[in-house]
């Protein structure tokens, strides 16, 4: 009973330490390294020897620096970064990709075309998710993206944004963005005519 008290002490102690260091781990590494950076983050305070009680509060953290992600800004890509990797007009003129260009009809929802294979919901997510307020819960559940992977839909996306000013503004700055050495095309979707869409696009290519 004893040796015990100290423990649980010493407990209290290192949860505090992963609580704070985990986030900037987190913010100064790729989203992609987060699971490896938690790992490793274990691994270095099981050699202090108190791993057996590492698991639990390890998960605990995890959930707490998602909950904590979400009200920071700088998960998402900068106005900057935005600006400088995105065509300028005279460039977008020489993709066949932006030939007859038209952001179409005002709505929330954007359609995305012209994605690189290699990109994933969580790529569309730090791009568009600038545009939502994390920490209102009505934007959250609006905000949806569906990537196309497969079939004549492939390098496609929808993604629904809270309102149309929203929209808006996500179309004039990620519209040339290149993500994965290719610029996306964005436009306002037109979920209203599907069939008539299918049409166009069988036109179009």
């Amino acid at each position: 009973d004893v040796f015990e008290q100290p423990q649980h002490v010493g407990h209290k102690k290192i949860e505090f330490h992963i609580t704070t260091d985990i986030p900037a781990v987190l913010q100064i590494n790729s989203e992609k390294e987060e699971k490896n950076d938690l790992c490793a983050t274990t691994e270095e305070m099981n050699n202090t020897g108190f791993g057996r009680i590492f698991p639990a509060p390890s998960s605990n953290d995890k959930m707490e620096t998602e909950e904590e992600d979400d009200e920071i800004p700088s998960e998402f890509i900068s106005r900057r970064d935005l600006e400088k990797n995105r065509l300028s007009r005279e460039e977008m003129e020489k993709f066949s990709v932006f030939k007859n260009y038209e952001p179409g009809d005002p709505n929330c929802r954007i359609y995305v075309k012209n994605l690189a294979k290699q990109v994933q919901e969580k790529d569309l997510k730090f791009i568009f998710g600038r545009y939502i307020d994390f920490q209102s819960e009505v934007e959250r559940n609006m905000f949806d993206i569906r990537l196309m992977k497969e079939g004549r839909m492939k390098g496609q996306a929808f993604i629904g944004l809270p309102n149309e000013k929203a929209a808006a503004k996500a179309l004039k700055e990620a519209n040339g963005y290149v993500l994965f050495e290719k610029p996306m095309v964005v436009q306002f979707a037109r979920s209203a005519r599907p069939k008539q869409d299918a049409n166009e696009g069988k036109r179009k290519k």
